[in-house]
């Protein structure tokens, strides 16, 4: 199913189904030294076990918990545009996981068939969550404790809504697990199937160290569309800088979206790169979910059949709302702000 200007095949269609470790978001602002005293290294996101996730809960300061997820974020993010969008992660049957259930599909994100797993008090069974420390220029640092989230494996994979998908988004932190990355790498065998596009967001700067060659496998033979930020992007390609790493992406053929912050981003297409300026912002608040939401603004441009130019500029217009205040998920209503950048 190619994604086209022409809609949906069917009516049972999405635009996009995004797959991803189904987290809850505890958001608390923190400076440099409440980094250093908790020994997180900033901007980085660690994987935690229960005992280290509350000793870094306990050195917070007040906090705002929402539900997240990267992936969740994109999803919310393109049904908040007006796409269909689609959700496959795991869950406890727990209070966090009532609250993200709820959440989510409040906004309109269909979710994948999920078998809630019983907590039991069984910390390991509980829905994840990721303690988020947002430093005063709006930097994010995470700790984050999977729960359930990290069982996720290829028996939890709705097929069905994977096939139903024009656009299959996956997560790169997921991985990090070894279900994990059987089940996407079965959804990805779903997607060709039913002839959908895949994207592939690596996710965080740690995660390309730690899965680059497996990475670059997929870029050339599974992935068409590929989400990095500038450090992830030299990370990825060992490039000597952001032009080199540019010039790498273009040479893979598949469909680059390359993030820098407040200087926009670079789309590496199939006839060279092109640069798109950043949105102004009046102040950065919190980067959490700038990068999801930036996939979410591009994917539903490219499931709308927007050039990628226009793509591009979509996902700058979402970034930018979602860091102007604290946490990943929009406040003011994208869909009038899609409207106002095709009227530009």
């Amino acid at each position: 199913m190619h994604v086209t200007d022409d809609g949906p095949q069917s009516d049972d269609a999405l635009d996009v189904v995004a797959i991803g470790s189904a987290i809850v978001d505890v958001l608390s602002h923190a400076d440099d030294g409440d980094l250093e005293r908790l020994g997180l290294v900033k901007g980085s996101m660690a994987l935690v076990d229960l005992s280290r996730a509350a000793t870094v809960y306990g050195g917070m300061g007040p906090a705002t918990e929402m539900s997240g997820g990267s992936a969740a974020n994109t999803a919310v993010g393109v049904a908040a545009l007006g796409g269909r969008a689609g959700y496959i992660g795991k869950l406890a049957d727990d209070e966090l996981g009532d609250v993200f259930l709820h959440d989510i599909r409040a906004v309109g994100v269909v979710m994948g068939r999920n078998e809630r797993v019983r907590a039991d008090h069984d910390a390991e069974r509980a829905t994840g969550r990721c303690l988020v420390l947002v430093t005063g220029e709006g930097e994010r640092t995470m700790a984050t404790h999977l729960g359930v989230a990290s069982t996720l494996g290829p028996d939890d994979l709705d097929e069905d809504l994977v096939a139903r998908a024009r656009v299959v988004y996956l997560e790169g932190y997921l991985w990090d697990l070894g279900p994990a990355k059987d089940a996407l790498r079965r959804a990805i065998e779903v997607a060709h199937a039913s002839d959908a596009l895949v994207a592939l967001s690596v996710s965080d700067p740690f995660c390309v160290q730690r899965h680059r060659a497996e990475f670059l496998e997929l870029l050339r033979d599974d992935v068409d569309v590929l989400f990095a930020n500038e450090e992830e992007a030299v990370l990825l390609f060992a490039a000597a800088g952001f032009d080199q790493a540019v010039a790498a992406t273009e040479e893979t053929g598949v469909l680059g979206a390359l993030t820098r912050g407040p200087l926009g981003s670079v789309v590496v297409t199939a006839s060279g790169p092109l640069q798109v300026p950043a949105e102004p912002v009046p102040q950065v608040v919190d980067t959490t979910g700038a990068g999801d939401l930036y996939a979410a603004g591009f994917l539903h441009g490219l499931t709308s059949g927007r050039d990628p130019e226009a793509c591009a500029r979509l996902g700058g217009i979402c970034a930018a709302e979602v860091i102007s205040h604290m946490g990943a998920r929009p406040q003011a209503d994208l869909r009038t702000l899609a409207a106002q950048l095709a009227e530009r």
